[in-house]
């Protein structure tokens, strides 16, 4: 039963170690205002998609999104989880992410 025990103890220890190392992984959001749902919508999106790929980071799992009418414009809000996978790139904004 000790054998049994400690056995069980070293496959933990091993199978925990071998596993890959969590990447760092935060929530990003970003907004977008406009005279039409449907361009808020793609303000917040994109923008959101701009901002993951400025912090060098990628996106895991659905993008959420919500939308709040207003008297005169419609504000989207966009967030999705994002997790490390490269070193930041050069943004200009949340609009102009560039190659380098």
């Amino acid at each position: 039963m000790h054998s049994l025990k400690l056995s069980l103890a070293a496959t933990a220890v091993i199978y925990a170690l071998s596993g890959p190392a969590q990447a760092d992984c935060i929530k990003v959001e970003a907004l977008g205002e406009a005279v039409t749902h449907d361009i808020a919508e793609v303000f917040a999106t994109h923008g959101l998609a701009n901002i993951i790929y400025g912090k060098g980071r990628v996106g895991k799992g659905p993008v959420h999104t919500k939308c709040v009418d207003g008297s005169a414009t419609t504000t989207c809000r966009s967030w999705q989880t994002a997790c490390t996978a490269t070193a930041p790139h050069t943004c200009l904004g949340a609009w102009l992410c560039l190659p380098l």
